[in-house]
């Protein structure tokens, strides 16, 4: 593929808006958890408008510019084609950034303090609404180029064999449209009527349903760039093989299929759905587990082909010759180790019974924060690393100095989240700016306090070192081809269903309907309540 057509541009306008907008969210981030521990004044609405920019910004605006970005050089790279419809992906790209920075105004001068999520009766003013609608519409036209670019390679190499990092590319695409459905009927359904005062009020139990709808799939829109990176790149850069290229479509179709119907486990709290919904939705998330470790096994013994390969000698000898040099390498390697941590974590959240020991508490913002930024965001900065010598023409400037950053951003994460799985067993609760009652009880609490603040600080610097290394180039790019991992066994045809989606969108449809179909349904078949004919 020559200069000329690669999407160097598309990429680098994405990548470079969610990286400059993650390094505030870090600030934030500290911001938080410095005045959580009593070392700043407290004040209230700057925590909560903080907490509302820093997982707004790190959970939809970082993800779905990188992801974009990262999403149309793996597509025009991997299939060596120029990306179609650039007018429509430019203007995209103008719709999120809009949107975003609408958003932000609102959120930064506190007219948008509603945390994280989509959660009625928290209400923003309509000006972020409408900001958050313009970025999820902007994907969508992400989405829109991506179906049409595997589509025309299709149409052109008839019975071919779609390369791995588009085939993840477009069903990530295709994961994003599926869960962005259920926050976007709710909010321009229900939460954009009401901050406009056109009706004076909403059905919070069907708003919290269909936020469900989104709230955990996106995740696995969030994780599959991760994943696509570590099955396609690290190998190659490990200097190894994939160990199979079948098994590596079977997990991005896995996490597609079990991961979207599965939204109920974050209303098992909840009386707007009954429990054998919740039980089903249970089901569904544990099946989730399946892809993961489908991934650990593949993964990690692609990186042993790569050790061996290396001269690597008995049982755990290849460990020590991976290259680990290599920063995207190096990324991996903390991101599995987070994935397992967060992971296990994970099934606590995820059963019926145990949830209600850590609900609400800080133990769901540890794990939270080890599966995305640990393993999420750690592998966009190795994902970054690796294609920056292609996108920009120009070397790192320092191999070293990468390294340094994500081996902070490791112990500031570790330091960071793991206080907070112990505070959440105490039953502390998260998403308070502090905590005013059991004095004795509370002080217990400082130590851990202190080691947050000590990892959001490590965090920080890691996130400032990240966007400076991107910043300073070094000499002139080697090559500005990137190089993807083949396949010990690459295969040379694949049954439709590993290589289209033609029947897992069936069955998602099926899936979904379900899923959600009689507990969205509901809210219009139960009988509304009549205060004077009930007397009151």
């Amino acid at each position: 593929m020559s200069d000329a057509t690669k999407p160097s541009g598309l990429a680098l306008a994405h990548m470079w808006i969610a990286f400059l907008l993650f390094a505030v969210a870090a600030l934030l981030g500290l911001y938080q958890v410095l005045e959580r521990a009593e070392l700043i004044p407290v004040w209230d609405l700057g925590y909560y408008s903080s907490v509302t920019s820093h997982g707004a910004i790190m959970g939809f605006v970082l993800t779905t510019l990188f992801i974009s970005g990262f999403g149309y050089y793996t597509a025009a790279t991997s299939l060596k084609m120029e990306v179609p419809m650039k007018g429509v992906a430019w203007l995209g790209w103008i719709l999120m950034v809009g949107g975003s920075v609408l958003a932000a105004v609102f959120m930064l001068t506190g007219q948008a303090a509603v945390l994280f999520t989509f959660y009625p009766p928290l209400t923003a003013h309509v000006g972020f609404y409408i900001g958050a609608t313009l970025l999820v519409v902007g994907s969508w036209l992400w989405v829109l180029v991506m179906i049409v670019m595997m589509g025309q390679w299709k149409k052109a190499n008839p019975g071919q064999v779609v390369p791995l990092a588009m085939f993840g590319t477009a069903i990530n695409a295709l994961l994003w449209f599926w869960t962005s459905l259920g926050v976007a009927i709710e909010v321009l359904t229900q939460i954009i009527p009401l901050a406009l005062g056109l009706v004076d009020t909403i059905d919070v139990g069907l708003a919290r349903t269909l936020f469900s709808w989104t709230l955990h799939p996106i995740v696995y829109f969030w994780l599959l760039p991760a994943y696509i990176t570590l099955y396609t790149i690290v190998p190659k850069a490990a200097g190894g093989r994939l160990i199979s290229d079948e098994m590596a479509r079977i997990a991005f179709i896995m996490l597609v299929v079990f991961g979207l119907p599965i939204g109920f486990h974050h209303l098992y709290m909840d009386p707007f759905q009954a429990e054998g919904w919740k039980i089903l939705h249970m089901v569904g998330t544990m099946l989730v587990a399946i892809p993961t470790m489908i991934t650990g096994f593949t993964v990690i013994g692609s990186l042993e082909i790569a050790g061996r390969l290396r001269g690597g000698k008995g049982l755990f000898g290849w460990i020590s010759k991976v290259d680990w040099s290599q920063p995207v390498v190096l990324a991996a390697g903390f991101a599995m180790l987070m994935l397992t941590i967060g992971g296990f974590g994970g099934l606590i959240n995820a059963s019926y019974s145990l949830n209600v020991v850590v609900h609400n508490t800080q133990w769901v913002t540890g794990h939270f924060h080890l599966i995305f930024g640990g393993t999420v965001v750690i592998m966009y900065m190795g994902a970054a690393y690796y294609i920056w010598p292609s996108v920009t023409g120009k070397e790192l400037a320092s191999l070293g100095r990468a390294r340094t950053q994500l081996w902070l951003w490791f112990i500031g994460m570790c330091t960071l989240t793991l206080p907070w799985h112990a505070l959440g067993l105490q039953g502390q609760p998260r998403r308070t700016a502090f905590s005013p009652y059991a004095t004795e009880f509370v002080q217990s609490w400082w130590t851990a306090e202190y080691l947050m603040v000590l990892g959001g600080a490590i965090l920080v610097l890691s996130a400032v070192l990240f966007v400076f290394n991107l910043a300073i180039g070094g000499g002139p790019a080697a090559s500005r081809e990137v190089e993807y991992a083949e396949a010990v066994h690459q295969p040379v045809s694949l049954p439709n269903s590993l290589n289209g989606f033609t029947l897992w969108n069936w069955i998602i449809a099926i899936s979904m309907i379900v899923a959600f179909g009689y507990p969205v349904a509901q809210f219009w078949m139960m009988p509304t309540y009549d205060p004077v004919m009930w007397g009151f």
